[in-house]
């Protein structure tokens, strides 16, 4: 049992002092987890690496004290889920009229104004994503490992106990499932 799965055990029977050493040998990987995903968001994320690493470890230990883990791969699979859950809830706020709603930032250069970058559309992503979970949730979990907490093919294959080829498979699958949720969504309806 490796330091980390130990540490877990021990949050999980109550031990007053095991979060706090759960924190330095995670810390890392998360904030690299946490520094990929946010390095993929569109400018202007006011959102650092630091805080989304603190936001997620505070709502997996500090607030949820009867939550089991089941090894390191179960913790990071709810890390990753936390993080998306931060990165949706700031969005959301980010939406609201009084933090601006819909209206987007323009920087001015030289040449006039910077043209618009393809908008990345969170919400709609995470309401796709949903979807894909009540109809595939291993395929939905995989996404949420490699978007959103920046795992490998690999990494997100062992998270979730499958082959490497077979996550690979899963991610082709979800992405095509994604897109096309997502070029549907975009889409005008047709008025009668």
């Amino acid at each position: 049992m490796n330091e980390v799965t130990r540490i877990l055990s021990a949050i999980d029977q109550s031990d007053p002092h095991a979060a706090e050493q759960l924190l330095p040998l995670v810390y890392q990987e998360l904030r690299q987890l946490a520094a990929q995903k946010l390095a993929r968001e569109q400018p202007g994320q006011t959102l650092q690496a630091t805080s989304l690493v603190h936001e997620a470890y505070l709502r997996l230990v500090k607030t949820q004290p009867d939550r089991h883990w089941d090894g390191r791969g179960h913790f990071f699979a709810a890390a990753a889920e936390a993080m998306r859950r931060i990165l949706v809830e700031q969005a959301r706020r980010k939406r609201r009229h009084k933090h601006g709603g819909r209206l987007h930032r323009t920087d001015v250069d030289v040449g006039g104004l910077a043209g618009l970058l393809p908008n990345h559309d969170l919400l709609a992503l995470d309401e796709a994503l949903t979807k894909l979970a009540a109809e595939e949730p291993l395929k939905a979990q995989l996404v949420k490992l490699r978007f959103f907490a920046g795992l490998s093919n690999e990494q997100a294959a062992v998270v979730l106990g499958v082959s490497a080829v077979t996550a690979k498979r899963h991610w082709r699958y979800a992405r095509a499932w994604l897109h096309r949720a997502l070029s549907s969504a975009d889409e005008p309806s047709a008025s009668p």
